[in-house]
């Protein structure tokens, strides 16, 4: 087991802390503190965050709630100083909780042992986890400062990484705490149907009432070296008939796509 170092739980690296409404999952609609953190150990093809896949020199922090004026600073940040950006962006009765999104929040799991519950006695605002649902043991490090989960199910049909194992020990330890969970699953175009019937199974197994969001993917403008339909979003038929197939094993399927790229908040 590596030594968690100092520098690992007194500082983070970011790619920026602001206020903007949840456009996926359980909280769509909701107004959020994001704090994004850089790092993401998936290299996903239908990633729209591949600028948070390394750690860059400066990350950005809005000064007021919503309006986008951003100041740069040097990463990494220090736990104090991120507890000042995210109190001051705190309006008292404007948001409804603070989201960890990435990248992977996970990886900086040792830091956030020791940030997660001074936030929230400041604040008093409920924490909510955004992760690649792959990192059970970094998930259990945080868990009691949790009270809610939004995991990723990575279909390697869409997502090209396979974590079938890790995920069903992911949601297990969600579901055996306090926390709520509920499963995002991006499809696209070229989704195998026995990976959807697969990821079924394995949330009834831990309880049919858990939900599951169908997210079709949003189609890149992409340089990237993949066909076209691998970014191409599915048809209606498609979605219609596959959330009928995992309804027969679960109670909630939920098909929601990106709002907030509707919006235009991006």
């Amino acid at each position: 087991m590596s030594v968690i170092t100092t520098a690992e739980t007194t500082t983070a690296r970011l790619i920026e802390v602001f206020s903007a409404i949840q456009g996926e999952g359980l909280n769509v609609g909701t107004r959020q503190i994001f704090i994004r953190f850089a790092l993401c150990d998936l290299r996903c093809h239908f990633c729209d965050s591949a600028h948070t896949w390394s750690v860059p020199r400066t990350y950005r922090v809005e000064r007021s709630p919503g309006l986008r004026d951003f100041e740069t600073y040097d990463n990494p940040v220090a736990l104090d100083l991120l507890l000042q950006w995210v109190q001051r962006l705190n309006t008292p009765g404007l948001h409804d909780s603070i989201s960890l999104t990435g990248g992977e929040p996970l990886l900086h799991s040792a830091f956030l042992v020791q940030f997660l519950p001074q936030v929230q006695k400041s604040t008093g605002l409920p924490i909510y986890l955004e992760s690649g649902g792959h990192r059970p043991q970094q998930l259990a490090m945080v868990l009691p400062h949790l009270n809610s989960v939004g995991m990723d199910f990575k279909l390697p049909s869409v997502s090209g990484e396979n974590y079938w194992q890790e995920h069903a020990e992911f949601l297990q330890r969600c579901y055996k705490s306090d926390v709520e969970v509920f499963i995002k699953v991006i499809v696209s175009a070229a989704t195998d149907v026995a990976e959807l019937h697969r990821a079924a199974e394995l949330v009834a197994a831990v309880d049919p009432e858990i939900v599951l969001f169908l997210q079709p993917v949003t189609p890149l403008a992409s340089t990237q070296q993949h066909s076209q339909t691998d970014f191409a979003a599915p048809t209606p038929a498609q979605v219609l008939t596959w959330q009928a197939e995992m309804k027969r094993l679960l109670k909630h399927v939920r098909v929601v796509p990106q709002t907030h790229k509707m919006l235009n908040q991006l």
